[in-house]
């Protein structure tokens, strides 16, 4: 594509920021909390600059109401790629003399991709690899976001870069090589809800004083209240103990550590629960990340299933999908086959969509205490009385009552069959 190159060296320059209409599910837990940060720092990076004096952030294809100078694209995860080419199309027809420039995820990973710097050069991209270390020290321009779709009512914020673990199905440690800590985050602090997106948070050097700091925070006379969205390493919580309850007193809610190898590892991973109640977190409270449609096959993640359901913590299910993988069209309604998502060798698109449906039913069941779960409960088909009835019944007696009830206390294989 022949583009008209125009000489901006003493120009003041406007520049639009992209965030892709991504498909992020409305419930998703891991994903609830999404914003751009790397396109809010890089605002606030550009802001600071003499040469620009207009950025705008827009999500989605949308014209930006004036001509852009440069474009900034951001990516996401590689099965969403499409997405992100969507807009470069877009954006590439609506201003051709801009300076298109792409990062992210997705953009770093597939960065000495053959098709990806075809694509590139097809359609005048700039691409970037990894953190762009000058907009990463700049606090985020929170002012860019518009009311819809993100109501401002918590932070992104990172106390680490990288991570030490290098485990197979992560590749964190490629995107952020060099590992780094922050001794203090009090200067950052602009809400009452901190989110970090930290990889492995514990690791941080300075982890002892950071975390007392933060039980000390306040924010307009109001205590600061975390959440760690990456969770929690369990193996440092399992060497140091203490650490949970510091992590309590620097009120980190819904804490979660992962359990993403066998099952011959429950004795650890009990012993990480048992440290985290120690420190008085409810068990209901806690989540685990299980690694599912991966090496570990179905029936060996339900006995991980029913080790969670004897502790009665949550799971919080992470559906595998590689590096390579460039579309991710899962519809959990219909049947599928390995053409429209990754499906992984030792399992089945009925294992799989199984799996999620007894992890939801089960986490149902943990968060009311429960002791099985039914559609009809769930919608309200009963009434009040009688489900509270139900609670100390027979299983007999409670089928016969409620023919759809689901007990997640024995393995379940697809389509319905439990044994």
């Amino acid at each position: 594509m022949k583009m008209v190159k125009k000489n901006i060296k003493n120009e003041s320059l406007s520049i639009l920021l992209v965030e892709p209409d991504f498909p992020i599910p409305p419930k998703s837990k891991n994903h609830k909390n999404f914003l751009p940060i790397g396109l809010l720092k890089i605002g606030a990076y550009l802001k600071n600059t003499r040469r620009v004096t207009k950025v705008k952030l827009v999500r989605g294809n949308a014209r930006a109401g004036f001509v852009p100078d440069e474009i900034w694209i951001t990516s996401l995860f590689t099965y969403w790629s499409e997405y992100f080419w969507n807009s470069v199309k877009f954006y590439r027809s609506a201003y051709p003399n801009s300076v298109i420039r792409a990062g992210g995820i997705y953009a770093s990973l597939h960065f000495n991709n053959k098709d990806f710097k075809e694509n590139c050069k097809q359609y005048s991209v700039k691409p970037h690899f990894g953190i762009y270390d000058a907009a990463d020290k700049c606090p985020p321009e929170y002012s860019l976001i518009p009311p819809n779709p993100h109501p401002l009512n918590y932070q992104i914020i990172h106390s680490t870069r990288g991570c030490p673990r290098h485990c197979k199905f992560c590749y964190t440690w490629k995107l952020e090589p060099k590992f780094t800590s922050k001794r203090t985050i009090k200067d950052e602090i602009c809400s009452n809800k901190l989110v970090f997106y930290d990889n492995n948070l514990l690791t941080n050097k300075h982890i002892d004083e950071f975390l007392k700091e933060i039980s000390g925070l306040k924010y307009n006379s109001k205590v600061v209240r975390c959440e760690s969205q990456s969770g929690f390493d369990g193996r440092i919580l399992e060497e140091r103990p203490e650490l949970a309850i510091a992590l309590k007193k620097a009120r980190f809610d819904n804490p979660r550590i992962a359990w993403d190898w066998n099952y011959s590892q429950w004795k650890r991973i009990e012993k990480q629960i048992h440290t985290l109640e120690n420190a008085r977190y409810p068990a209901k409270d806690i989540y685990v990340f299980m690694i599912f449609n991966w090496d570990i096959p179905f029936l060996e993640m339900e006995r991980k299933r029913l080790k969670c359901w004897k502790w009665k913590v949550q799971i919080t299910d992470c559906r595998y999908r590689p590096m390579t993988q460039l579309y991710d069209h899962f519809n959990s309604r219909s049947r599928q086959n390995s053409e429209d998502y990754f499906i992984h060798p030792k399992w089945s698109d009925a294992e799989v969509k199984q799996f999620r449906r007894n992890v939801r039913k089960q986490n149902i069941c943990v968060r009311h205490g429960f002791p099985f779960h039914s559609g009809l409960l769930e919608r309200k088909g009963v009434t009040k009385k009688l489900s509270m009835e139900l609670r100390d019944l027979p299983r007999e007696k409670v089928l016969q009552k409620v023919p759809d009830a689901w007990f997640p206390d024995k393995i379940c294989k697809p389509p319905t069959k439990c044994f």
